[in-house]
């Protein structure tokens, strides 16, 4: 597996490199023999050191990480823990889904995807835009970003293993069911909330 160590306002050393490289082949490797790539990126942040990891381990499944700690190393071993449960936990399932991957390749629905900038308009101010000038202004939101994304056909239960293995706050996808749009979201309550519109197409053939 290639691992990619950055530094962010931090000097990686050899020694750090060689721990994160090991630690991770090792990790990953107890459960794909032939995982894709992996990127870490180590930061300091005032006292605190950050660890982020992402980890590519087929098509379409992406495992991310992220810990903090006094300690650079503590930081990134806390980080890979948090990848070791995920893997441990879904072990079965990502074996039986790339099996599945590997005899039948299902549609999957090209897209754009748009990062918006935060409104930050001062209430007061919007509240005194007279009518005309809103109309000229159209308080169209602004494009940060543009880029090509894929919605892919799955289970519900794959639905879920993706968000949770990636620590997404939500995920679209098409319900190999019916091939319809889903969506699933993570519940301030820690539940998974699940959005399967009425009327949606009827069987997909596969």
């Amino acid at each position: 597996m290639q691992v990619t160590v950055k530094g962010k306002q931090l000097d990686v050393g050899d020694a750090l490199r060689t721990h994160v490289k090991d630690q991770l082949a090792t990790l990953v490797g107890k459960y794909f023999g032939n995982p894709m790539e992996a990127t870490v990126i180590l930061s300091k942040d005032a006292h605190l050191y950050k660890a982020d990891i992402q980890v590519h381990v087929g098509r379409g499944i992406l495992l991310q990480s992220y810990a903090q700690a006094n300690e650079p190393y503590p930081a990134f071993d806390e980080a890979a823990e948090k990848v070791a449960k995920r893997l441990r936990r879904y072990k079965r399932r990502l074996k039986d889904h790339h099996e599945r991957q590997n005899l039948t390749q299902l549609p999957v629905m090209s897209a754009r995807k748009y990062i918006l900038e935060a409104d930050g308009a001062d209430h007061e101010d919007f509240e005194e835009e007279t009518e005309s000038t809103a109309e000229v202004n159209g308080h169209q939101p602004v494009v940060v970003a543009e880029m090509e994304t894929a919605i892919e056909m799955l289970t519900v239960s794959e639905a879920v293993m993706r968000m949770d293995l990636a620590e997404l706050p939500a995920l679209m996808f098409r319900n190999r069911a019916h091939g319809g749009l889903n969506m699933i979201y993570r519940r301030p309550d820690g539940n998974v909330g699940w959005v399967d519109p009425a009327g949606t197409p009827g069987p997909v053939k596969q």
